[in-house]
């Protein structure tokens, strides 16, 4: 068995999704701030500071994610569990193809007014293995997550179902690292040519 964690060098990559919506957020923050104080300065200074309160957030929310996501290797499959206690395992009989995987943090909603500025956070994405396989849930999700989830297909045949484990989320470039040597020795036929 080998085992991969997400180096701390993609903080960026993480936040980036959610760009749109702090720029809304910091303008929304100084407009309050100037209604507030009536003080140019002083409703700058309300807005980079609750913006920069949020993005200490999220830094804290990484840094759980990078210490608690790990990618396993065997000769079974491929395994992914996550911070949020996610699983998700494929076996390698049942991965179909390598392709870009998304990884949704947030709610797929806009935010915004009907006629105004709305913005929406992107899900993240990476290359990683797509295939039929099994995915534990933590009891706690969102509302909005459990429905998504309910409409993942399912073979009827097996009872799996069709997800995606992002690699690249851990390892940029894993189909040249040691990640790759796992596929390219179980399943060759997913990185040829």
């Amino acid at each position: 068995m080998d085992e991969f964690r997400i180096r701390h060098r993609a903080f960026g990559a993480f936040v980036a999704p959610f760009a749109l919506p702090l720029l809304l957020f910091l303008i929304v923050t100084t407009a309050l701030g100037g209604a507030l104080t009536g003080d140019g300065p002083w409703s700058l200074f309300i807005g980079v500071a609750a913006t920069g309160a949020l993005v200490g957030v999220l830094a804290a929310r990484y840094r759980r994610m990078v210490r608690d996501t790990v990618v396993r290797f065997s000769a079974t499959g491929v395994e992914m569990a996550d911070t949020y206690g996610f699983r998700l395992r494929l076996k390698w009989a049942d991965i179909e193809r390598v392709d870009v995987v998304e990884s949704r943090m947030v709610s797929p909603r806009t935010v915004g007014r009907p006629g105004g500025v709305r913005v929406r956070a992107g899900a993240m994405q990476s290359l990683g293995l797509v295939g039929w396989g099994e995915r534990e849930v933590p009891p706690r999700i969102p509302r909005w997550m459990r429905a998504y989830l309910s409409r993942v297909p399912v073979d009827p045949a097996t009872g799996l179902q069709w997800l995606g484990i992002p690699l690249g989320a851990v390892e940029p470039r894993w189909e040249h690292s040691r990640m790759g040597d796992w596929v390219r020795r179980h399943r060759p036929d997913l990185l040829a040519g």
